[in-house]
């Protein structure tokens, strides 16, 4: 974090310096745009075709084809949930969680979309519906769905504590694949990346610049929902932090399972949609 008492002496310019007005750096007007009235109506007459239902502190995976839907569910108390997204036929086109809030923000909500790895960077999901966003942000600058914390997981949880805990949400996420796959333990672990913050409430410091998280303001029936654009593994963590009101990666926290919705879109909503194609760019990156 930054010094509060800096070594080097302010210059005379440096209220200037600090006046200069800030610039987005990816303005998402140039974005191509879902189609949300389309994805509504898939929405709105949907049907589950399966549902799994994730344990308080531990994580299961779940498979959702291009044009289908799913929803993450809070069921009997407030939870967070640490979401992990592949393409179903390729592990290493993965969530790409820092690309995702360079192009829209520190958290997401209803027309967001969840960005793969490079080279293919297309979108893998978008979401289509969010029960909090009423929650916008709060005083303190915290808001729920964050693409900014990397998951909880076990090294950083000894490098602090000097102790190991293996149901964090980072080993949950490399146990649930591993078991999906058949890949040992690790190999799927090299799969495993930073994620989506499901229903999290999280923000910086405004003094320190530090990250924060807060009790997250969901409750039973509150759902954030998806389209699938490319076929999708997908594995989410039941986070041992529970509502991350006051700690994670221990067993102290009241914690409560997750349900995953796979959902088929209404009769006709998606005839003739196609999913997107990897990115255009030709990858000679100026050796030619």
């Amino acid at each position: 974090m930054k010094p509060s008492r800096p070594e080097t002496t302010a210059p005379a310019d440096a209220d200037a310096r600090r006046a200069v007005a800030p610039v987005i750096c990816y303005p998402p007007e140039t974005l191509p745009a879902p189609d949300m009235v389309r994805y509504r109506a898939a929405l709105a007459e949907a049907r589950v075709a399966d549902t799994t239902l994730v344990s308080p502190r531990d994580a299961a995976c779940f498979r959702v084809r291009a044009g289908q839907m799913f929803r993450i569910v809070s069921v009997e108390g407030p939870q967070v949930g640490d979401l992990n997204l592949w393409n179903a036929h390729d592990l290493s086109e993965r969530f790409y969680s820092g690309k995702t809030r360079a192009l829209h923000g520190t958290h997401l909500s209803t027309g967001d979309r969840l960005w793969s790895s490079f080279p293919s960077l297309r979108p893998m999901a978008t979401v289509i519906a969010d029960s909090l966003d009423w929650y916008g942000f709060d005083s303190f600058g915290g808001s729920v769905h964050d693409v900014i914390g990397t998951r909880c997981d076990p090294y950083t949880g000894r490098l602090l504590s000097g102790g190991d805990y293996h149901h964090c949400c980072h080993s949950n996420l490399t146990r649930a694949l591993a078991t999906e796959t058949g890949l040992p333990l690790t190999e799927a672990e090299a799969h495993v990346h930073d994620v989506l913050n499901v229903f999290m409430c999280t923000g910086f410091s405004r003094d320190t610049g530090q990250y924060f998280m807060k009790a997250s303001p969901v409750r039973p029936g509150d759902r954030l929902a998806f389209m699938a654009e490319i076929d999708l593994l997908g594995a989410l963590s039941a986070c041992p932090g529970g509502d991350c009101g006051s700690a994670h990666s221990n067993d102290t926290a009241t914690c409560f399972p997750l349900r995953v919705d796979v959902l088929d879109p209404a009769p006709g909503s998606m005839d003739g949609w196609q999913p997107p194609a990897p990115n255009a760019y030709d990858r000679s990156h100026g050796a030619d």
